[in-house]
């Protein structure tokens, strides 16, 4: 029985050259798998442990607030919800929301009384390619960003555009790529940069930064230097399996430049470190944070029943002598048949947020 032809050209299959290079290759890849390398992260979240898991500038809100999410399936993902607000200079009085989510595709809609809509769409092309869209439309202003990600074995690189456009005669719009590589099992270093015009009338900028991550055991470092002068580091542990904390310290430079006579004008420096903790209850969690402008805030999430969560925040600036005060309710409402599908979506892939 004679051997399946290969599709590709002879010339290419039987090149020396070529059998060299793939060769080159596979001895390569095979030295880099050999490595034990895990995937880093992405630069936009590289310290997340940090940003997200511990501090609560992401969850802090001031006013009271009531959330009604009613969920029709769980694979695929399909849920409405209606938050009402009061009090919150942030937050429009009301807010409906949509989201449909499959192993590949994800998508979602909000739609505010101030008729602000945000939309995102995002596809899964494979297991390590996703593409994310999202539009916002709002007082007469249209903002678009697209963004491709792709995770590897070792590495993650992402290319993000926001606005881009063709339609003044050239390119405008902000474009970002970024670029993570884990050297050692536990060290990795990236870089950032950002190509951006306004306008075709305005010169393009171009902005590098770089960053560096080490993960230890139960302790994770991350520092930054950013292009247009500036150091962001943070530092995250977990002391025991329910507390976490974070420190993150952020220090600008500005005011560098030529000032009249030629003469280099002084550097302002002005940085705000931050320090957190995370408490977890059996039925509830607890963050808490301070800064060095004096900035005191706590948030408390306790979950007074299986589909009833109750959200607490609260801040207090010393320097301004304020204090802002928030209370939310949170309501989720499935029926028995969602209730059984969500205990087994543990056998299917998430959506791709």
């Amino acid at each position: 029985m004679s051997a399946e032809k290969s599709p590709l050209p002879d010339f290419l299959t039987l090149n020396p050259v070529v059998a060299r290079l793939r060769d080159v290759y596979n001895a390569f890849h095979d030295r880099r798998a050999s490595l034990g390398l895990s995937n880093p992260g992405t630069i936009e979240k590289i310290a997340q442990e940090v940003q997200r898991d511990v501090f609560l500038n992401n969850y802090a809100f001031t006013g009271l607030r009531a959330d009604i999410t009613k969920a029709f399936s769980v694979m695929p993902m399909f849920q409405v919800s209606h938050s009402l607000s009061m009090g919150s200079q942030m937050l429009p009085p009301y807010g409906f929301a949509a989201l449909y989510g499959s192993s590949k595709v994800f998508m979602q809609a909000n739609l505010d009384s101030d008729l602000s809509l945000n939309g995102r769409f995002n596809y899964r092309w494979s297991s390590s390619f996703i593409t994310k869209t999202s539009v916002q439309l709002a007082q007469g202003q249209a903002m678009a960003n697209f963004e491709n990600d792709y995770t590897g074995a070792d590495f993650s690189a992402s290319l993000k555009m926001m606005n881009p456009s063709i339609l003044d005669g050239g390119l405008t719009g902000i474009f970002v790529g970024s670029y993570l590589q884990s050297l050692t099992p536990r060290f990795a270093l990236g870089l950032e940069g950002v190509w951006q015009r306004a306008a075709m009338n305005r010169g393009p900028e171009m902005l590098v930064s770089y960053a560096a991550k080490y993960k230890g055991d139960d302790w994770i470092a991350s520092a930054q230097l950013l292009a247009a002068g500036g150091i962001s580091a943070s530092y995250w542990r977990r002391l025991t399996e329910r507390v976490e904390t974070g420190v993150d310290v952020s220090l600008q430079f500005a005011g560098l430049g030529m000032a009249p006579g030629g003469m280099m004008s002084s550097v302002k420096k002005e940085g705000v470190t931050t320090i957190g903790a995370k408490y977890d209850f059996r039925a509830s969690s607890f963050r808490a944070q301070i800064d060095s402008q004096g900035k005191l805030g706590c948030l408390l999430e306790k979950r007074v029943a299986p589909q009833v969560q109750v959200t607490f925040a609260g801040e207090i600036d010393h320097p301004k002598n304020t204090a802002k005060v928030g209370l939310a309710v949170s309501l989720e409402a499935a029926d028995e048949d969602v209730m059984a599908q969500q205990e087994r979506t543990g056998e299917v892939a998430s959506p791709p947020f």
